[in-house]
């Protein structure tokens, strides 16, 4: 399944697995998948397992993009939400990562018409304008489970669709996530690494925007300047710029907490 230099994109993979579960984005569900850089059409993703368990390429499929399917049909399956990732990698051709996750600070924004917007610089990604929502009730067709699911490429493809598309290209989304009502995120990246950054911040940014909320609840009006204050989109845009080349750094130091405090229960066979 696995060319020699295919080896280090995976061993990247599992380890981004292990750091989205230490840092409580994947718990026992969602995933993480990279495409192919050998061939754009396919694409890595883990078979039906725990994020913090995957530790080889025995964990790890082929798919399609054309249809999410495996490429190796005999190996075991994998996630049900796979068309999720399928769709995605069709619609915008400078993705190569794609995260689903369920993050319970992020679950609010699905459910409320309070928008998630960037209120510091790290997730400046966020931009100004709010995450769009994907509601999947309104995709339905007779004969549909109606789980939340995105079982079926047509289901992805509208999932895929809600992404905002900056005005100067249509390869990469802008913002680079997209809230899924009831159910949880889907967050596109140019490399693992970046996606991984983009889910992290992104959970953090729902965290804080909360807390902000409840502290102007519990003090409302308090005179002149009150009110949250979210990034502009000139401050979004500027700090993403600041922070793209950067965020080696915090893959770095996640890279370490899993080699080291996550022993135990993270193994990755590929890392020397």
């Amino acid at each position: 399944m696995v060319s020699a230099n295919a080896t280090s994109i995976l061993s990247t993979l599992i380890t981004a697995n292990h750091v989205l579960h230490y840092h409580s984005v994947l718990h026992a569900y969602g995933h993480i998948s990279v495409r192919n850089p050998e061939n754009a059409s396919t694409f890595f993703f883990a078979r039906t397992l725990a994020p913090a368990l995957i530790s080889s390429t025995e964990d790890i499929n082929e798919l399609n993009v054309a249809d999410a399917s495996q490429t190796d049909p005999t190996r075991p399956r994998s996630f049900v939400e796979r068309f999720i990732h399928s769709e995605i990698y069709k619609r915008f051709e400078d993705v190569n990562s794609v995260v689903h996750s369920h993050s319970p600070q992020v679950l609010p924004y699905t459910i409320t018409d309070v928008p998630l917007k960037a209120v510091y610089h790290l997730p400046g990604f966020l931009g100004d304008q709010g995450v769009p929502n994907f509601d999947i009730a309104e995709f339905y067709e007779p004969g549909d489970q109606q789980d939340l699911l995105v079982s079926n490429t047509r289901l992805g493809a509208a999932l895929a669709n809600t992404f905002n598309v900056n005005s100067t290209t249509n390869s990469f989304p802008d913002p680079p996530a997209v809230l899924m009502r009831g159910h949880g995120l889907a967050v596109a990246g140019e490399t693992i690494e970046q996606a991984v950054f983009f889910s992290i911040y992104t959970q953090s940014n729902a965290e804080i925007q909360s807390s902000a909320i409840e502290l102007e609840h519990a003090f409302p009006n308090t005179g002149e300047g009150s009110g949250l204050r979210y990034l502009t989109a000139q401050e979004g845009i500027d700090s993403w710029a600041t922070n793209k080349p950067l965020i080696i750094r915090p893959w770095e130091l996640w890279q370490r907490e899993v080699q080291t405090v996550g022993q135990g229960l993270y193994v990755n066979g590929l890392e020397h």
